[in-house]
This record gives structure tokens, C-alpha cells and sequence, in this order.
């Protein structure tokens, strides 16, 4: 059975304790996630959007209305609300495994009148989307997976013909992030060997790598 390292969201807590400490001191944080309202101040920090250019980043996704996509580690919703407001008329699955999350999304989504955004529980080792996907995006997550071939070979059946996997995760020399990050080349032999091939990689991240990958199929 494929299992996480960790809970999908403690690469969230790293990044936002490295980001506002200079990444002086190494160690990774494990929290836990009971006050979803105290970790949305910080993974909702509109400081964020100067490095994360959320805008360009779904832009390059080229989403379209009707799609039908999931964040795998949707955490508050910083990714998900954003991606709603572009697939007007089809499914934002935001996936987590915290309950704590799960719930606090839901009542984002309702609060904010985004009917098309669903809150997925997830597990560790099956991200249960309810249906095929046009698109899966991975943020700050992968490194947590401890399987991932397997992982990402079991999703292929979640992906629509034509469907793909964007991955975002930290740069090896990136001062935001966990103590080990993994580099591109990792992922990408990683994904090959999951049976994905490498569509198309953007640049225009500061501190990541955004990578996108299609099935061979």
C-alpha cells in the first residue's frame, strides 16, 4: 500500500516557516492542522503571490470553463479558489487529507459562492477523485509522497484522454521549502517510470520548478 511520508500539508508548514525565517535553521515543522483559520493567515499570505504567481501559473495551465480539474494538497484553497474562478462550469476537486482542511474549503467555497468547487478527503494513498480529470496539480507536495510511481501510476485512471499532471515543488537551492528537496531530473525519471512522459516545463517561477506530464498512453 503506497503511503505519505507525511501529511500532505506539512511541506506547507515548512515552506511558510522557511519563508519568514530565512530557512536558517533546516528542520522541518510537524503541526498539526486543528485551527484551519490560523493556518489560512499564512497559506493565504498575499505576500505569497509575489513568488508563487499564482495568475501566470494558471494561465500556463490554459484551462478552459467546462474543465474538470483537482488539487492533490489543496490545503485553505489557495490554488483551488483561484482555479474556480476560471472553470466557471466545471469541477475544481480540492483534495486533502486533513478533515480539518476539507471543511474549512467547503465553507470557503460556499462563503465565496463557488458552487463548482468540491471538497475531496483524501488519503494517503488514494486521493479519491470522484471522477476523470482533465487536470491534476501538485504544489508543493510531491516530495511527501513516499511511493510516487506507484502513486502517479494508479492516477493515470483518473486523467481524461489528453489529461495532465502539473507539478510544482521547490528548487534544490530555494530557501523556501523542506531540508530535502528533489530535483527536476528526479521527478521527471520518477513520473517516466510511472508511465508519463514530460509535455512542457515553464521557468517563470523564482523558487520552483513547474513541470507538466501526459500519459504515454
Amino acid at each position: 500500500m503506497n503511503r505519505l511520508v507525511a501529511p500532505f500539508f506539512c511541506s506547507w508548514v515548512t515552506m511558510f516557516s522557511c519563508a519568514h525565517h530565512h530557512g536558517t535553521n533546516g528542520h522541518s515543522a510537524h503541526e498539526r492542522f486543528d485551527d484551519a483559520e490560523k493556518w489560512a493567515k499564512k497559506f493565504e499570505d498575499p505576500e505569497r503571490d509575489a513568488w508563487q504567481k499564482p495568475d501566470q501559473v494558471i494561465a500556463a495551465l490554459d484551462l478552459w470553463p467546462q474543465a474538470k480539474v483537482a488539487d492533490i494538497g489543496a490545503a485553505t484553497g489557495y490554488f483551488p479558489v483561484r482555479i474556480a474562478k476560471v472553470v466557471t462550469q466545471g469541477t475544481v476537486y480540492g483534495v486533502d487529507i486533513e478533515p480539518t482542511m476539507t471543511d474549512y474549503l467547503a465553507a470557503r467555497a460556499k462563503r465565496e459562492n463557488l458552487p463548482q468547487l468540491v471538497a475531496v478527503l483524501g488519503e494517503p494513498e488514494n486521493p479519491k477523485i470522484p471522477e476523470p480529470v482533465d487536470v491534476v496539480v501538485v504544489v508543493d507536495t510531491y516530495h511527501h509522497i513516499e511511493n510516487r510511481t506507484g502513486y502517479f501510476r494508479q492516477l493515470t485512471r483518473l486523467l481524461k484522454p489528453g489529461g495532465q499532471v502539473a507539478i510544482i515543488d521547490f528548487k534544490p537551492d530555494s530557501p523556501m521549502g523542506p531540508e530535502k528537496k528533489l530535483d527536476a531530473a528526479v521527478i521527471t525519471n520518477e513520473m517516466e517510470a510511472a508511465g508519463y512522459r514530460l509535455a512542457k516545463s515553464h521557468d517563470f517561477l523564482p523558487q520552483q520548478y513547474f513541470m507538466v506530464f501526459t500519459p504515454k498512453r
